[in-house]
């Protein structure tokens, strides 16, 4: 149901590590979205790289729990995330006494629902009391507490950005892991994670020539997909696996492709991106009429030719709808933060698993 409509800041910061998406937009919460302004703050090596410890570090927990190198990290997110808000004010025009509420991702840095938990690290009442804006944070947790995997969550505002297209309709989000939302012909909305998008080939590029990812699919142009991989890389019981379902970045790697070259590994593992979206097509109730694709990956015309070739559909950037692809996440979660405080549900049991429509997300009010 619709309810009063407000300014709301998002912010993103995906597993790829590269920095933080903050966007503004106003909203009902429900049918109506306007995008008002975006920026895009990107992180210093030394802080992609305190992040990327965190992330190591609690990957060997069996549950979260604080450390001192989880504490650090938390507070530079922090810091990080109030400073790009200030940023994205500022460059907007608007005054923070005008914003109704922030939506805060955080960062994960473990995703296990399968052993009924989630981490995204980041405190929401550091940000609420900085800029003076009420936040809401963690909004996967309750999701998996009750059974649902926690992600993806964004098809809540898919289905909000798509109303007026001819159904039934797919988006498909290549971060760093990859998601897709179907909205069938009769409005279901069915949502998992498809596999790695960019993460691996951004692991891959900066492994082997140091840059942080394959500018236009350059590298991956270069080179030949090496079947006999790929084909071991997509004999794994995810892609099996009925839909809800949900992915860590970690739950992937680069070793199957170790002693191709740095072309021939690029080229492989933007085929097992492109191979994995093929597979969660197959998984669909309906063919969609129309695949959107919004996230990094969209960027890149390799892998956008690949995932043409392997699932016989013409991607299409967000961009050709008049969305900004680079902004659709953190407009989403500022969608959220707008529907939780009037406790309307993000997440549903075709999208996350979750027994029934579920609200979510600690509410911060501001200082």
């Amino acid at each position: 149901m619709a309810g009063e409509r407000m300014l709301a800041i998002g912010l993103m910061s995906g597993t790829s590590l590269d920095g933080i998406d903050a966007a503004l937009i106003e909203t009902d919460g429900d049918a109506y979205v306007k995008p008002l302004a975006f920026r895009g703050e990107p992180y210093s090596d030394a802080a992609r790289a305190q992040l990327a410890a965190a992330t190591v570090t609690a990957l060997t927990y069996d549950k979260p729990r604080p450390s001192p190198e989880i504490v650090a990290a938390t507070e530079l997110l922090d810091r990080a995330h109030v400073f790009a808000v200030h940023k994205l004010l500022r460059e907007a025009g608007v005054d923070a006494a005008d914003v109704g509420v922030i939506g805060y991702h955080g960062q994960t840095v473990a995703h296990r629902p399968d052993r009924g938990w989630t981490w995204q690290i980041g405190d929401g009442a550091v940000l609420a009391q900085a800029t003076g804006i009420t936040t809401v944070s963690d909004l996967r947790s309750a999701d998996v507490a009750a059974g649902g995997q926690g992600a993806p969550l964004l098809p809540v505002y898919h289905r909000a950005l798509t109303a007026g297209l001819e159904k039934p309709v797919a988006v498909l989000n290549l971060g760093g892991v990859g998601n897709i939302t179907f909205v069938g012909s009769d409005g279901a909305l069915i949502a998992f994670d498809t596999g790695p998008a960019n993460g691996l080939v951004d692991s891959w590029v900066e492994a082997t020539t140091g840059a942080r990812f394959d500018a236009d699919g350059a590298l991956a142009a270069g080179g030949r997909v090496d079947e006999a991989v790929l084909t071991a890389m997509l004999d794994h019981p995810y892609f099996d696996s009925p839909a809800p379902k949900s992915l860590d970045r970690s739950d992937f790697t680069v070793q199957p492709a170790r002693g191709l070259s740095p072309a021939d590994g690029a080229a492989t593992l933007t085929a097992f991106t492109a191979e994995s979206a093929a597979l969660a097509l197959r998984q669909l109730p309906e063919r969609p009429r129309r695949l959107i694709v919004v996230g990094g990956g969209r960027l890149n015309p390799v892998m956008l030719a690949m995932i043409g070739d392997r699932t016989g559909l013409s991607p299409e950037a967000g961009e050709s709808l008049g969305w900004n692809g680079d902004a659709t996440e953190a407009e989403g979660w500022a969608y959220m933060a707008v529907r939780a405080l009037g406790g309307e549900p993000i997440s549903f049991p075709g999208t996350t698993g979750a027994p029934k429509p579920m609200t979510a997300g600690k509410i911060n009010p501001a200082a």
